[in-house]
């Protein structure tokens, strides 16, 4: 699978050129659960092969573990679990998606276990619609859009409320403290 190129800032328009509003955004997508997810490459570093993380004991469920990435010690979230959905069973084209989340003037980062990556498409601002205030079967915090490809949507991401490290450890210290009281 190897690393992903990562696109850098979006294209400068020359001097004195007006930017249009059909201006296109890239997203990874794939799948979890049988939902389609994007993610904007700029929050991607890579994907990688799926491993099986090493256990950390008292995590939350949705904490498979640990990895190895050159070095350093990476947390790999369940995307399944995390959406409030059952532990996806690990296929062929189960993969990692590195992602580089930033809080509190911190880079930390975090993989995602998906079912399979799809593509990476280009959304244009004009395609990208709110997230629905009701009926979604995810957190709304966790939508920063719905992008429209064809007839389609697919669910935008917003990584750092999804993947929010300070959230994590809450979460973790929560899971933690109601198995020692």
């Amino acid at each position: 699978m190897g690393a992903l190129a990562r696109s850098g800032e979006a294209a400068r328009t020359p001097a004195g050129a007006a930017e249009t509003a059909e201006q296109a955004k890239q997203y990874l997508t794939f799948s979890v659960s049988g939902e389609t997810f994007g993610i904007a490459i700029s929050a991607i570093k890579e994907i990688i092969e799926y491993r099986e993380p090493t256990d950390v004991p008292m995590m939350p469920p949705f904490i498979r573990g640990v990895i190895n990435l050159r070095g350093r010690v990476v947390p790999v979230v369940d995307l399944s679990v995390r959406f409030g959905r059952s532990r996806m069973d690990v296929v062929r084209r189960t993969c990692i998606v590195i992602l580089e989340i930033h809080e509190g003037g911190e880079r930390q980062e975090i993989g995602a276990v998906v079912d399979a990556v799809s593509a990476v498409v280009d959304i244009p601002e004009a395609d990208i619609e709110p997230p629905p205030q009701f009926g979604a079967r995810l957190r709304a915090d966790f939508i920063s859009g719905m992008g429209r490809l064809g007839e389609k949507f697919v669910i935008l991401l917003d990584v750092d409320r999804v993947l929010s490290v300070e959230e994590l450890a809450t979460l973790g210290g929560l899971v933690e403290n109601a198995t020692v009281a």
